[in-house]
């Protein structure tokens, strides 16, 4: 990846065309749920929430945040009005709303002292009652009636950015391109906005690309508030861009480092969290694990109309912030010493940082298995995917896809893609989907007709040009009848078996079993003769819960209530175990 950072007038012209329309001042008709989304604090709210910050005031064309800049936390507004605009970095600045008394200023990425994806500029002298993010966090809780109100706020007002693209970077490069599903995969898995422009139909982001960009492996270009203009880059370098992750302290103690922040990471960092814990949460690409890209699930608690992964893994995402717990999203854990040389776990982070911990919990979870299928990797986001959100089902329009898988992430996967897809072709190496599916997907796949299920069908080649238009044809073989059929096929899912993520375990004592996952409790060889926590590995102070277990219940169910059920065995550790010097 290579950057270069460039003058945003320069790069446009003073012509250039703004990227989205969104609401202009007062108009409520643009805003959803409007009464809700801005709401108007009444004096006497206002009153019990004075003694959590201080009074500003700003004067005349004084800016209470900026776009790309960590954001001080919550603004009240006492008397005048603030004007609330969008700055895309490519020298376009939009009306989105204007907020006068009584209203308050912040959405969800305040919680956790994350940029400000908008503008606040005063209009007139402005006074304010500033709340910091971490009292703003103890006003959610201590006031529960009032923090109801003000949370719901927050993530109405970051669904809001999410569907206007306000606020985050602009991706330009067509939308038929890997590489740009891949970083609108990264944003909108981590609930980021963003916005992209198509150079075959948009003139600036053409022009854009004529001056930025030298070769095809550029693109696509990530224009970033600030006017920083990326080529292709990681995920990783697109985050710190981005202001997406937080600083990690080398001299903080967390009583919990949780590695994965699938189901099961989540549950562990909301309830330790709301206990009381510091809490630090590592996750290498985003937040909601597998269960995260599953389209809907209908079969969990509560839900009976069923709920999105994404949906589901938000709100608990909010929530763990909305205790305190630390999320470092993506940040990767390369390695875990647990010969404690200072007295506390270190995890080695891909930054090159170490975080310390007095417990850790493993929840890396497990990625789909990738089949000994030929050229596999090369046409891994370029017609070959191991998720099935939104944005992967735009490029089926009208086509014949195949997906392999007989689980239950298969099954929602099969019947949302239906719904794009002129076809779907379900494969599976065995005789039926009966032992590994629920039986409320079966027959609703039975009762999908562009849904056919293949038994004992498996893929034996893909062909295509990867650099250039990408996968184009797959073949298949019966299993019994060694029969094999060609057809044009450009996007594949795969959806088979689990490969636990371990290998950051390797050399710290941390049992394994023979397919990688983790051994818990009376499992262990380890723990044979000494009274252990069902949930513990064979390090004591180190648990393990969620799919990366070995011999649990892969469902989303089952890795929440383990996250739920660890947290008593931590608070056990914590309190029995004496650590000198800390």
């Amino acid at each position: 990846m290579s950057e270069i950072v460039t003058d945003p007038a320069e790069t446009l012209g003073a012509n250039g065309t703004a990227p989205l329309s969104v609401a202009t001042p007062h108009d409520e008709q643009a805003f959803p749920r409007y009464e809700q989304t801005f709401p108007t604090l009444t004096d006497a709210e206002i009153d019990r929430m004075r003694s959590f910050g201080d009074a500003r005031h700003y004067k005349d064309g004084e800016r209470l945040f900026e776009t790309g800049k960590t954001g001080p936390g919550m603004f009240v507004v006492l008397s005048g009005t603030v004007s609330i605009t969008q700055r895309d970095g490519m020298g376009h600045i939009t009306p989105v709303i204007d907020q006068g008394r009584g209203q308050f200023l912040a959405e969800v990425g305040q919680l956790s002292n994350r940029v400000a994806l908008v503008d606040g500029t005063a209009e007139g002298n402005v006074e304010v009652l500033l709340i910091p993010s971490a009292n703003l966090r103890a006003l959610l809780v201590a006031e529960a009636d009032l923090g109801e109100r003000i949370m719901r706020a927050l993530i109405l007002r970051r669904v809001n950015l999410i569907q206007g693209g306000v606020g985050g970077p602009v991706l330009i490069g067509s939308p038929l391109l890997g590489d740009v599903v891949r970083l609108q995969g990264f944003l909108a898995r981590n609930g980021n906005p963003y916005h992209l422009l198509d150079p075959a139909t948009d003139k600036d982001a053409a022009d854009l690309i004529g001056r930025c960009s030298t070769s095809q492996s550029d693109l696509p270009l990530v224009v970033c508030p600030d006017g920083t203009v990326l080529r292709n880059p990681s995920e990783s370098a697109l985050a710190r861009a981005m202001g997406m992750i937080g600083s990690v302290s080398c001299r903080k103690m967390y009583d919990v480092a949780i590695v994965g922040s699938g189901p099961a990471g989540l549950a562990t960092a909301v309830y330790a969290a709301s206990e009381g814990l510091s809490v630090a949460v590592l996750d290498a690409r985003y937040f909601g694990g597998q269960a995260g890209a599953s389209a809907r699930i209908e079969n969990y608690l509560g839900f009976p109309t069923g709920i999105s992964g994404q949906a589901l893994a938000g709100r608990a995402f909010t929530q763990a912030q909305k205790f305190g717990a630390d999320m470092m999203i993506p940040v990767s854990a390369i390695s875990l010493d647990c010969s404690k040389p200072n007295g506390a776990f270190e995890l080695t982070l891909d930054c090159g940082e170490k975080l310390r911990s007095k417990s850790v919990v493993v929840a890396s979870g497990a990625r789909y298995r990738r089949p000994a299928i030929e050229n596999l990797d090369k046409f891994e986001g370029r017609g070959v995917w191991y998720w099935a959100s939104p944005i992967e089902a735009r490029l089926c329009a009208d086509q014949e896809i195949v997906l392999v898988g007989g689980g239950n992430s298969a099954g929602q996967a099969a019947v949302f893609l239906s719904g794009h897809a002129k076809k779907v072709r379900v494969m599976i190496r065995g005789d039926g989907l009966a032992a590994s599916m629920s039986r409320y997907l079966i027959d609703r796949i039975d009762a999908t007709p562009n849904i056919e299920v293949m038994t004992r069908t498996e893929i034996v080649a893909l062909e295509g040009a990867p650099d250039e238009g990408g996968l184009a044809r797959v073949r298949w073989r019966h299993r019994d009848s060694g029969n094999e059929i060609a057809a044009d096929i450009r996007n594949v899912f795969l959806f088979v078996g689990a490969d636990p993520t371990t290998a950051w375990l390797s050399g710290c004592g941390v049992t394994l079993d023979r397919a990688g996952f983790v051994v818990t409790g009376a499992q262990s060889e380890q723990n044979l003769g000494r009274l252990v926590a069902p949930l513990e590995t064979s390090v004591p102070g180190v648990f393990a819960v969620g799919d990366v277990r070995s011999g649990s219940v892969k469902r989303v169910g089952g890795a929440i209530g383990e996250g739920a059920q660890v947290v008593a065995a931590l608070h056990g550790f914590l309190s029995d175990t004496a650590r000198p010097g800390l």
